[in-house]
């Protein structure tokens, strides 16, 4: 990631220089999801839209955009046009503020008057959203309000019914309820960023009756990395680990030089005291699924010495993989994302030391490394930066640092076996395999966002298109959950695929799924079925993906097994699959021909395979016992 776009940046700096960082940003090789972003504006968003596309190219997404004429947000919304209808957005950025309330109170209205009005703003509101679920069904995000820039009744503007400030703080409860019940809608919350910025700055009058904009201009890169940290959280782009360097960062000291009773942490000191709503802040973030590891210059047991200190908020178990040694951090830190099979892309590193950072921002390429500055800012600069955007948080979510950790004891204990066969008996693994429930289909979706290297086409589904998929009688879905005696590894493989003629033209069709990132629809087939094939049905695979954490565990297999049984359960002896090629997921180029599939063609958008289902099928697993 550019350090020029990591927060805190050179908001001036940003807007003066954004030609020259998109052409760099375009120029440097790196993979990217394509995604079509829909701007409905109340206010100028030109400058909005130059400035967000910098921060997802950052971010691993090549953005295309539409705009609306100014303050036609409303008007496109509901009645559409022709460019709008022929774009199909993937997901739809509601930019409006204040400046967009119309039925404001007055002073000395009462409470039902107030009411009144609110019901009717927050309605206006509710039409549009409700129009484009009905129309476009994609995400949504919406612009919650800034408060108001003056307070006609002072610090009562708050409380009486006729108070704008109290409007606003109603208005945007409205919000917030509305998102909390509906699926793919989220707030962009301009009232907080608006208070972080300053509000007098951010409200600035002069922006709006020159240029009509919502907000001054030097607060545009800001509102901007909010935005795009919302657009990469549904698209599965969020980092998932941070890797914490100890001494002054987790602590104030040197644990090897000053010995742990002298380390600053806890209550004694103001900086202790620092260094303690630090480790608080972090250990936190366990809660929303990050996975806390450690990277430091460190004999092991100073650094374990350091974390069971008395005071301290952090223990050894909070982290599921500890480097504490000589070597190059940065080799480190390959090391961490190697031993929990993720790419460096998805690490953050927290180190207090400049040099090191750089460093690691050099030699291990896609790992975000924040300017943390002073040990006061740690908390306020990882925050502001959005690494771990929440849009959805799933039981699996919360319960990642311990499936993980669970991970590094299968290591551990399949390095004591010399049959890997044996391993896996001694695993006890136990499988959950049926067709899509409702209690999973939060984490489907998002699974489908977040997995990439065990990904054969990299579909993106929302919730919405996965429980379509799930009432479609044309489908056939499969999530798989996988647990053993060290712990449930939770929803861990997804399967989606549809009837069609077999050979058909159309394969994984774009009417069951949206259309892949990395690939066009599936190639034309119908030439490619081998002389004798059956006329009939079968089922084409529009999604096929794993969580890396559960590879070579026979799950796979397993899965196909149960895929098989449901074919035949319908009568359909063949199963067409396709692999789209990206730059993450090489690592199942082949995986089809390990099924037992026969490929058909390869080029290079991807590959075509087929499995003609036998009369007599031998099962592949031999380790998972499946509950069905």
């Amino acid at each position: 990631m550019r350090k020029d776009l990591e927060y805190p940046f050179d908001p001036e700096y940003i807007l003066k220089k954004s030609k020259r960082i998109r052409k760099e940003l375009l120029a440097d090789g790196s993979a990217r999801i394509k995604k079509r972003i829909a701007v409905l504006g109340g206010s100028t968003t030109h400058d909005v839209i130059r400035i967000l596309e910098l921060f997802l190219l950052d971010q691993g997404i090549e953005p295309v955009f539409y705009e609306s004429e100014y303050g036609q947000y409303w008007q496109d919304a509901m009645f559409g046009n022709e460019e709008l209808d022929a774009f199909h957005p993937d997901i739809i950025y509601i930019h409006t503020s204040n400046r967009n309330i119309t039925n404001w109170p007055a002073p000395g209205w009462d409470r039902a008057a107030a009411d009144a009005a609110l019901e009717e703003q927050f309605g206006h509101f509710r039409a549009m959203w409700e129009r484009i679920r009905e129309k476009w069904n994609c995400p949504v995000i919406q612009n919650n309000m800034e408060e108001p820039f003056y307070r006609l009744l002072g610090n009562q503007d708050g409380v009486n019914p006729g108070g704008r400030t109290a409007f606003v703080r109603r208005l945007n409860e409205r919000f917030a309820e509305y998102a909390g019940n509906t699926e793919n809608f989220f707030l962009n919350d301009i009232c907080y960023q608006a208070a972080a910025y300053g509000l007098d700055a951010w409200s600035d009058p002069f922006y709006w009756h020159m240029y009509k904009y919502a907000l001054c201009l030097k607060a545009i890169p800001w509102l901007a990395l909010n935005v795009s940290n919302i657009i990469k959280s549904i698209f599965g782009k969020n980092k998932k680990s941070l890797v914490l360097d100890l001494d002054n960062t987790l602590w104030g000291g040197i644990v090897g030089d000053d010995g742990v009773e002298n380390l600053q942490i806890g209550q004694e000191t103001s900086m202790g005291q620092v260094y303690s709503e630090f480790q608080s802040y972090v250990k936190s973030l366990k809660d929303i699924g990050v996975m806390l590891n450690v990277d430091s210059k460190n004999e092991e047991e100073n650094a374990l010495a350091g974390l069971n200190h008395p005071d301290g908020v952090l223990r050894p178990d909070d982290f599921i993989l500890i480097k504490a040694n000589w070597e190059p951090k940065s080799e480190n830190i390959l090391k961490i994302a190697a031993g929990l099979n993720i790419l460096p892309d998805s690490l953050v590193f927290a180190d207090d030391n400049p040099a090191e950072r750089e460093i690691v921002r050099t030699q291990a390429q896609g790992v975000a490394v924040p300017e943390l500055g002073s040990p006061e800012q740690y908390i306020r600069v990882l925050d502001h930066n959005g690494y771990f955007e929440v849009t959805s948080l799933s039981e699996d979510d919360r319960k990642r640092n311990e499936m993980y950790r669970a991970n590094a004891l299968r290591a551990a204990e399949q390095a004591s076996f010399t049959d890997y066969g044996a391993y896996l008996e001694s695993l006890h693994m136990k499988a959950v395999i049926r067709p899509f429930e409702p209690l999973y289909m939060a984490r489907i979706a998002q699974l489908t966002n977040k997995s990439n290297q065990f990904n054969l086409t990299t579909r993106r589904y929302t919730q919405t298109q996965i429980e379509e998929a799930a009432q479609d009688p044309s489908c056939i879905t499969l999530y798989g959950k996988l647990e053993d005696k060290f712990g449930d590894n939770g929803v861990v493989s997804v399967l989606i695929g549809h009837e069609g003629p077999d050979g058909a033209a159309a394969g994984a069709s774009d009417d069951a799924a949206p259309a892949s990132d990395s690939a066009a629809a599936a190639p034309d087939s119908a030439a490619s079925v081998p002389a004798g094939a059956s006329s009939g049905r079968a089922l084409h695979l529009d999604l096929w993906l794993m969580s890396c954490r559960v590879l070579k565990r026979d799950m796979e297999y397993a899965m196909m097994d149960v895929l098989v049984e449901k074919c035949r359960e319908r009568g359909i002896r063949a199963i067409l699959g396709y692999y789209y090629p990206t730059a993450k997921n090489g690592m199942v180029r082949d995986f089809y021909g390990l099924q037992g599939f026969e490929k058909l063609r390869e080029d290079e958008s991807g590959s075509v395979w087929r499995f003609d289902i036998p009369e007599q099928y031998e099962n592949k697993n031999h380790f998972i016992e499946i509950e069905k």
